[in-house]
């Protein structure tokens, strides 16, 4: 899957929250595990997250 394929969004509920989704098939990649009081926070999450593409993968 091309990184071109994948988009953010961002949205309020109990907090913001954010989820990674494939345009390609609108699936859901990955989400936030917590809701955040802040949107700064929500955003610092999502920074996080894609500064983690290249950390390794350990198998346990």
């Amino acid at each position: 899957m091309s990184i071109t394929n994948l988009k953010y969004e961002k949205y309020k509920t109990d907090g913001w929250r954010w989820r990674l989704k494939s345009t390609a098939n609108g699936k859901i990649i990955s989400m936030s595990s917590e809701a955040y009081v802040a949107e700064a926070d929500c955003d610092r999450s999502i920074e996080l997250n894609k500064g983690s593409y290249a950390a390794p993968v350990e198998r346990k």
